[in-house]
């Protein structure tokens, strides 16, 4: 089974909100959210903001914000946060499974 990559007014409304709070980002790299399966909701954000921060730091940037802006049930949905700077956006894995995910079980 693949995923389906759907776009779901809980991901628009992700998406938007972090278009704002980001918005210096990289052309090419817009927050991106999607839901990739039905219990699960995967999110990406790549901003020059990330560099010289650890996981940790970046984590801090972005999870208040959702977390304090969305649904209970949205924020328990994100099971994916992917925070990178455009630097290193071509050698990361964990946005190769963002763009390319392995098929979904569910």
């Amino acid at each position: 089974m693949t995923a389906t990559l759907q776009k779901t007014a809980e991901t628009r409304k992700i998406e938007k909100m972090l278009n704002e709070y980001f918005p210096d980002r990289p052309g090419d790299f817009a927050p991106s959210a999607y839901r990739y399966n039905p219990a699960s909701i995967r999110v990406r954000v790549v901003s020059d903001r990330f560099a010289g921060k650890n996981r940790v730091e970046r984590s801090q940037m972005v999870y208040s914000l959702l977390k304090n802006n969305l649904p209970e049930e949205t924020w328990q949905d994100i099971t994916l946060i992917v925070l990178l700077t455009p630097d290193e956006v071509s050698e990361s894995l964990m946005n190769m499974e963002f763009e390319n995910p392995t098929p979904s079980r569910l």
